[in-house]
């Protein structure tokens, strides 16, 4: 009788998991993107912290092709503020129309230090 019970309750068990699973699965995951990320690529800043007003941007299209470079001297770039990231995401965009028209790495336009400043 013992064995029947526990047979019943494990079976009973494994039903009500296995619903809550497909449960889980059939409802649509909707993730909010932050306004910053564009659809077209991203960018990397490196920076060093002894000396935090020197830093190189790389902005990359999305098959992780450098389409543009800025060294930017004199400006802290806090990636804090969206207001900044923002300005990042605009200059992605124009950096990757123009690699379009060229297919050409294009170096220190200023484009950054001229937004961030």
């Amino acid at each position: 009788m013992k064995k029947v019970i526990t047979a019943i309750a494990l079976l009973l068990f494994l039903t009500t998991s296995l619903t809550s699973l497909a449960q889980d699965e059939a409802q649509p995951v909707s993730k909010r993107i932050p306004r910053w990320i564009s659809d077209k690529g991203y960018w990397v800043v490196e920076s060093n912290v002894k000396s935090p007003l020197n830093s190189i941007i790389h902005f990359y299209d999305n098959d992780n092709v450098l389409v543009y470079r800025e060294k930017v001297d004199g400006v802290k770039i806090n990636l804090n503020k969206s207001r900044t990231k923002m300005r990042l995401k605009k200059i992605l965009e124009q950096s990757i129309v123009a690699y379009e028209k060229s297919h050409t790495i294009t170096e220190n336009e200023q484009w950054v230090a001229k937004a961030l400043r």
